[in-house]
């Protein structure tokens, strides 16, 4: 069993309990007591708050953290040494001790004997705040070489999310129970993933104001976003590409859409920083490891023309859309971790668009529309367009890009500022002008929205953007962001599924998120 520990920083007694009370009450599975919290500990009420956790049915772990890893407060050695020893005889399911003090002569002869007589189980902790360890397989061999019966408990800062790698082979490959997850907000996933790979236990925070450690997210985000009780070590992975990715519905969306089809997967925000080379190493990474059940990613930015270029390096197949795009938003791992790449924001903008035109892509044809941006939204979007016969012209702050993916699609371009000159059936903003936290940012200047126009928006949060708000106040019909979004993410599903999600489900989640 793999708990969902929730760490409680000792306090008085009666405050104590009631954290106890409301960890239980959302979903907690084991209980932590952080006892270097303390200014100065008191054994007796050291005790009073494991008897709270018991008198809750949770499982109890007891530390008193050395400042060295982690400690809130500096606690004499002795002092740690007796809370630790007395949490055993009162009968706590762990005490946790820093594996460099559990060598110390006095701290191994004291806890060895107190735990002989026991059943609590000993956590033996190797933290490491700056980066990985050197080689995690040597590091475990020798916790259990000095404490066979101990639990190991390896826990370090991932500088980048293909660090998490190394935590995951290690739970696959260990013989014994073991503790294994990365701290810091590139190791989010292995927190969600430590089920699925055995880990002993996780951490999770009461709220997000309340992390005890960097990286945590809250019980109720693992329970409610990330599936946490339907994950098994079958559960399939799936998730989203990208940097920034922490603000992305796609998780809400896919796994309450896997709820609702009884399917055993999760679908997780996977942070990938840096350019091309770190894109390539983390796809690497998981392509290497479609044992463990990696089976596919959405794409975002910075990494669309990266997945692009992956696939044509070692993908099984391309889509021809993709190619013409010149870039991916959807991978699908299959067979001997062989990669499939597909583009969706095509149909997802497309029909988003269509849906003011009864819904018929070809209403489109003969149509100006102006595009805004250059980036790879605007490729799916220009493409599209072209396809049916739309008349485009391209407008960008840097002129250059605006020409360059005019020539490619055989269509016209100007700069920003020409916006005014020009007239247009349908104003489509592909740049993120506007998107949460700029709210108030738009890329369209005062006065050129006119009632005869449709505007489209393919930024979908804020659900109304400024540039919405802008045309709907002269008159216009608009077109929001999560349209498209909501179109393109169908289309992925099919791809990782194999069949149609529930459409009114998936539009729901998404309203209702942007909503809120």
């Amino acid at each position: 069993m793999t708990y969902l520990a929730v760490s409680i920083f000792a306090c008085e007694p009666g405050e104590f309990a009631e954290k106890v009370s409301n960890a239980k009450r959302i979903g907690a599975e084991a209980i932590e007591i952080r006892c270097d919290a303390l200014a100065e500990p008191n054994i007796d009420a050291i005790l009073k708050m494991i008897h709270s956790v018991q008198k809750c049915k949770l499982p109890v772990i007891v530390t008193c953290r050395d400042v060295s890893e982690g400690g809130v407060n500096p606690v004499d050695f002795s002092v740690r040494l007796s809370i630790l020893k007395q949490a055993v005889e009162a009968k706590a399911d762990f005490v946790d001790v820093e594996y460099e003090n559990f060598k110390h002569p006095d701290t191994h002869s004291v806890l060895k004997a107190a735990l002989e007589t026991s059943d609590t189980k000993l956590i033996l902790s190797c933290h490491n705040f700056k980066g990985p360890f050197d080689d995690l397989n040597i590091l475990y061999e020798t916790v259990l070489a000095l404490h066979p019966d101990a639990i190991p408990k390896i826990v370090y800062k991932a500088r980048h999310i293909s660090d998490c790698f190394a935590a995951f082979d290690l739970l696959q490959e260990a013989d014994r129970p073991l503790i294994a997850f990365c701290m810091g907000e590139d190791g989010l996933v292995s927190r969600a993933l430590a089920k699925k790979f055995g880990s002993v236990l996780t951490f999770a925070c009461l709220d997000d104001a309340a992390q005890t450690a960097p990286g945590q997210v809250s019980v109720q985000t693992m329970k409610q976003m990330y599936r946490w009780d339907a994950i098994d070590k079958d559960t399939e992975i799936f998730g989203v590409i990208g940097d920034p990715v922490g603000h992305s519905l796609s998780p809400a969306l896919f796994n309450q859409s896997f709820e609702k089809k009884n399917i055993n997967a999760v679908y997780l925000p996977f942070l990938v920083r840096g350019g091309n080379d770190e894109f390539n190493t983390f796809l690497d990474d998981a392509c290497n490891r479609y044992k463990l059940g990696f089976g596919g990613f959405s794409v975002t930015l910075p990494h669309k023309t990266n997945a692009l270029n992956y696939a044509n390096r070692h993908g099984d197949y391309v889509d021809t859309l993709a190619q013409t795009i010149g870039s991916v938003n959807t991978l699908k791992i299959g067979f001997n971790g062989l990669i499939s790449a597909y583009n969706t924001d095509y149909a997802g903008a497309m029909d988003a668009m269509a849906s003011v035109f009864d819904g018929d892509r070809h209403s489109l044809h003969g149509k100006k529309v102006a595009v805004i941006g250059a980036g790879g939204v605007s490729r799916a979007v220009v493409a599209g367009l072209v396809d049916v016969g739309a008349r485009v012209r391209i407008y960008n702050r840097t002129l250059s890009k605006a020409e360059s993916l005019a020539k490619e699609f055989c269509c016209k371009f100007a700069g920003i500022n020409e916006l005014t000159e020009h007239t247009a059936d349908v104003v489509v903003n592909c740049t993120s002008l506007g998107m949460c936290p700029d709210v108030e940012t738009c890329p369209v200047p005062e006065g050129v929205l006119t009632e005869q126009m449709t505007v489209f928006d393919t930024v979908y949060n804020p659900l109304e953007t400024k540039l919405l708000q802008m045309a709907k106040a002269a008159g216009a019909k608009t077109v929001n962001g999560a349209e498209m979004f909501i179109r393109q993410a169908m289309a992925q599903y099919k791809i990782y599924i194999g069949d149609d999600p529930d459409e009114e489900l998936m539009r729901k989640v998404v309203y209702d998120k942007l909503g809120s």
